[in-house]
């Protein structure tokens, strides 16, 4: 079996696995963690994706009964995100940066007529403004600009380096930070709700890597001639893998417990 089917043979164990079942009763591939493994996690909202990478590794290195585990995750999600979040583990961290580059899909919730500094509900509001001229029309019209290659100015509140120093950590010392825009496709954006009476839409929006829908609501908004921030972020899907796929790290322990899992002399 080559590396390709053999990958996709562990994909579709794994999808299995997560309904506590197995392929057939003639195959059955075991984990092992150390060699690599891909799983998906449903992100919970609150957490950092550094504490769903510690959360895994923690239960999975006390499965396995080993002290230090190499494992990340293959791109970041806000605290106030939900969703779907891929993680690595041993030699299969070699495969983050191809899941990386997949595309992947949101549903976001926007209020308009109001801003925030981080452009989402981390921080209060600052500014307002007016709505009343705003129509469903109006909104659909608007999102048919962002289809396509844009170019988009990243937040200050982000991981983005500037000087060697993360952006994020310059802009809460009140310190002024100027970033570049930056060349990403946004393949679909659809209005999925629209409610001009609390002036809230909720959009759903497939993109390429290093899209930050923060930036994107606070760009419908300016497009609008008006202003906007995201109440809500869910990453529906990371390439082929949806939420239905991912697994709820609040149950993982008992998840991995019950998995069978190949323990070798240098576990």
């Amino acid at each position: 079996m080559d590396d390709k089917h053999s990958e996709e043979r562990k994909a579709d164990l794994f999808r299995n696995l997560l309904c506590d079942s197995r392929i057939g009763n003639d195959y059955i591939e075991l984990m092992n963690f150390k060699k690599g493994e891909v799983l998906f996690f449903n992100k919970p909202l609150g957490w950092t994706s550094f504490k769903v990478v510690g959360h895994a590794r923690y239960h999975i290195c006390r499965r396995i009964g080993v002290k230090k585990l190499k494992v990340g995750h293959a791109g970041t999600l806000d605290p106030l995100a939900t969703g779907v979040m891929i993680v690595c583990t041993g030699k299969a961290t070699k495969r983050i940066e191809e899941f990386q580059y997949h595309t992947k899909e949101y549903v976001a919730t926007l209020r308009l007529g109001a801003t925030t500094p981080s452009y989402d509900l981390e921080h209060e509001i600052d500014a307002t403004y007016p709505t009343e001229h705003i129509t469903r029309e109006m909104v659909e019209e608007t999102l048919k600009q962002f289809l396509g290659e844009i170019h988009q100015v990243p937040p200050v509140f982000s991981a983005c380096k500037v000087d060697g120093k993360r952006a994020y950590d310059l802009a809460r010392k009140g310190e002024e930070v100027e970033l570049k825009p930056k060349l990403l496709v946004i393949d679909e954006l659809e209005l999925l709700e629209c409610d001009l009476v609390k002036m809230e839409i909720k959009i759903r929006v497939v993109c390429s890597k290093g899209t930050y829908i923060r930036a994107l609501a606070r760009d419908i908004g300016e497009a609008l001639h008006s202003g906007a921030h995201l109440t809500g972020l869910v990453r529906t899907r990371v390439g082929e893998v949806k939420l239905e796929d991912c697994l709820d790290p609040l149950t993982f322990a008992e998840w991995i417990d019950r998995q069978e899992i190949e323990i070798t002399e240098d576990n």
